[in-house]
């Protein structure tokens, strides 16, 4: 008889008794001591709720719009690399998910299925995540890719200058399985990032999303350029350990932003009350990464939609419980973080 799967996390249990060692510890480890990597989750349950009673819940509404596309839930898929490794369908399984679930899915620029496959598999919007290039010729030729198959936003990821050390990938001596290829990148010749926001600008009529923000300096500085929206983002705890959780650092870009772009938030989320405490504390959505990745792993693309439609009725239970029938009446007072209480100390 199977196992009945009643939250996110049991999936990472079964991809982890499925998938090689490698593999697993590819997706599911963090940068050197990975106090991030705990703390993109442990934070959440820092943060409590300010529950509202009386109101008539009878029907919650939990559509919203980004960029201009309206979704039917304020849950997004992050892009996630080399998704072959942990299923054969990959990315074109993730993507037909997101389309059954009315959401958007963000391709990773290395992904093990090209943007013209992606798109191949039926209507939906989609964004393209891009590490920049030294190669300007390079940066044109994908992003008109992506552009030419009806990508409707480039995702720039800015939090990558270098590689982060994750030692579970050097013990394991990580390498792409060699059946697989980076289907986004074949036969470029890619060395270093090195770019700017205003050149992207002139070769793609596309909205840019920056991904990796995590000060008020980096968000005033993104919306001086133009941007058209953040995502607050520590890469999942892979880049730089001893960061704090992203959703500790969103109050501080949302404030920052002064409301002139939307900031979504990625990292961390296992629950529909995480997604409900993102949303109080300012985010306009959310990005979800390896719980995608690992449903993929346990059950393709079955899997994904499970994940999403756990995540959705998690988040409207939330919302019942709160006493709010729409995402415009979740309020910061609907939540206490560990700030109102240093905030209270400093009064006193």
């Amino acid at each position: 008889m199977r196992m009945e799967i009643t939250n996110v996390s049991e999936y990472e249990k079964i991809a982890k008794q499925k998938l090689p060692k490698m593999i697993y510890d590819f997706i599911a480890s963090g940068a050197e001591d990975q106090w991030t990597l705990r703390e993109n989750r442990s934070a959440f349950s820092r943060i409590l709720f300010r529950p509202r009673i009386l109101v008539d819940v009878s029907n919650i509404n939990m559509t919203t719009t980004v960029l201009g596309f309206k979704i039917s839930m304020p849950i997004m898929i992050a892009p996630t690399s080399v998704q072959k490794m942990a299923h054969p369908e990959g990315e074109l399984a993730t993507a037909r998910a997101a389309s059954a679930a009315n959401t958007i899915m963000t391709l990773s620029s290395c992904s093990t299925s090209s943007v013209e496959e992606v798109n191949s598999t039926g209507p939906g919007v989609r964004f393209f995540q891009l590490y920049v290039y030294e190669d300007r010729n390079i940066v044109r030729q994908i992003v008109g890719r992506a552009e030419k198959a009806g990508f409707k936003a480039i995702v720039l990821t800015v939090d990558r200058p270098r590689l982060g050390r994750k030692e579970a990938d050097i013990k394991n001596r990580f390498t792409l399985p060699p059946s697989l290829k980076l289907k986004n990148l074949e036969e470029l010749n890619i060395k270093k990032m090195d770019m700017d926001v205003k050149w992207l600008q002139t070769i793609t009529s596309l909205p840019i999303i920056l991904k990796g923000v995590m000060t008020a300096e980096d968000t005033q500085l993104a919306v001086r350029v133009g941007v058209a929206g953040i995502v607050v983002s520590n890469h999942g705890g892979r880049q730089l350990d001893y960061v704090p959780a992203s959703i500790t650092c969103l109050e501080e870009v949302v404030k920052a932003a002064q409301g002139k772009v939307p900031v979504f938030l990625d990292g961390g989320i296992h629950r529909g009350t995480d997604i409900f405490k993102a949303l109080a504390l300012g985010a306009s959505g959310v990005f979800i990464g390896r719980p995608v990745v690992f449903a993929l792993a346990a059950d393709g693309e079955a899997g994904v939609r499970k994940v999403l439609q756990m995540l959705s009725d998690e988040l409207e239970l939330t919302m019942a419980l709160s006493g709010c029938t729409s995402l415009e009446q979740i309020t910061r007072n609907h939540v206490v973080a560990e700030s109102d209480s240093n905030q209270n100390l400093s009064k006193m």
